[in-house]
């Protein structure tokens, strides 16, 4: 039986050789649709990975608190969520004191609008983050010091003119390394540098993490210079298998200091790092799915057009097939040879679809670099193996066709 299969499959390959031109038209929509679904894929898998490690750099145990549902969505948010009130200092108090399952709780306050440039000498970087963190921020956001230090409960109780800035901020300011003690000027105010973060992850398509120019200073002082500002964002760091306890603690604590109705939902948002991670694989997925149907439209064009050339081969080799029925070819070795041929034709249009594919996502990195593209190994595969499936499909009939002729009337056809 392994001889009959390697013989019928060089068969397929001589006669798929002699008519190389015919060939690779036949299979061009098979290698468009197994091109798509590997270049996709591997945009797809590049940008997952690319945002696991986003959010992973904060810790697997953080939580992050909002106004605002913490779930990736597209478009303007919801009317209830642009309505309710930020996030109040009387809200992080009250966490604090009733989340025993977290380990650390930091507050954020920033404003919506005015000035955000940074200033040192002639240099002026425009459009930064600046916001007035708590000292157990840094613990809970698992912000990372590179060089000095994060600000201490004192400095904020004092509300020291003290700050913190980003890993590309320090590199523009002080390319020599000199940053800690050294006066930059945000908003008009005056600040010393006492810490430099490190670098930070960046999500695709951008060129640094916002954290990589963020400027933070202390809560305390940030509410003395911008008084009107409200709106907080809340970050918890749960002890290490007491996750789940912290959100639910959290939500509790939240849902009675914001006097939230028992019959109503929350007027919050609470996430876990795993919460994020799992929405955007859910729309990777979801994204997956439509790629799969586009690339199935290319596949079935090329399915269409593999049969009809298997139905013409049946034609111009009736003689052949009689002769080989009259020899003593059964039934079954007719349509195993019919389906080999189909199957080695759209199976050699996946490889090259496969390497197209490739040769794109190469393309991709080189040309593109801050697009993440990594061909996964399960696209190459099914790529493949679908590919061969096609052929199978497609080329039963007219293998069944071949398979049912009459070696009498074969022979004598002209």
């Amino acid at each position: 039986m392994k001889a009959t299969v390697v013989e019928n499959l060089w068969l397929a390959l001589g006669t798929l050789t002699s008519h190389k031109l015919r060939s690779v038209l036949t299979v061009l929509g098979v290698v468009i649709g197994t091109t798509c679904v590997i270049a996709i894929g591997s945009i797809l898998t590049g940008m997952s990975q690319n945002v696991t490690d986003l959010v992973h750099q904060f810790g697997p145990n953080t939580i992050f608190i909002s106004k605002w549902n913490q779930e990736i969505h597209f478009g303007p948010s919801s009317r209830e969520q642009r309505l309710r009130k930020p996030l109040s200092y009387a809200d992080y108090e009250m966490v604090l004191a009733n989340c025993t399952a977290c380990r650390y709780v930091g507050l954020e306050i920033y404003a919506r609008v005015g000035p955000r440039s940074a200033r040192y000498k002639g240099e002026q970087v425009d459009a930064i983050p600046y916001t007035g963190n708590t000292p157990a921020f840094a613990d809970a956001m698992n912000l990372q010091v590179a060089t000095g230090r994060f600000f201490t409960e004192a400095e904020n109780q004092r509300r020291a003119d003290v700050c913190v800035i980003g890993a590309d901020l320090a590199d523009t300011f002080f390319p020599r390394g000199n940053a800690l003690g050294e006066q930059i000027f945000v908003a008009g105010h005056a600040f010393e540098v006492i810490g430099v973060l490190g670098k930070f992850k960046a999500f695709a398509l951008d060129s640094s993490s916002s954290n990589d120019k963020h400027v933070f200073i202390p809560y305390e002082t940030y509410l003395a210079l911008h008084p009107s500002a409200k709106d907080h964002f809340m970050v918890a760091q749960g002890e290490p298998g007491r996750v789940s306890e912290a959100v639910d603690q959290i939500r509790e604590a939240l849902r009675r200091s914001r006097k939230c109705p028992w019959n109503q939902p929350d007027n919050f948002g609470v996430a876990t790092a795993d919460n994020i991670i799992e929405q955007f694989h859910q729309i990777t997925a979801a994204t997956a799915l439509v790629m799969i149907v586009i690339s199935s439209i290319g596949l079935l064009v090329g399915g269409v057009g593999v049969m009809n050339i298997m139905l013409v081969s049946v034609t111009e080799r009736t003689r052949e097939i009689g002769v080989r029925k009259a020899i003593g070819a059964r039934r079954a070795d007719i349509i195993l040879q019919f389906l080999m041929e189909a199957s080695a034709l759209t199976g050699m249009g996946g490889v090259l679809g496969i390497l197209l594919g490739i040769i794109i996502s190469v393309l991709i990195q080189v040309l593109l670099p801050k697009l993440p593209s990594v061909v996964p190994l399960w696209a190459v595969a099914l790529g493949f193996v679908v590919s061969v499936a096609v052929g199978v499909f497609f080329g039963m009939w007219p293998a069944v066709k071949a398979a049912r002729l009459d070696p009498v009337e074969a022979l004598r056809y002209e």
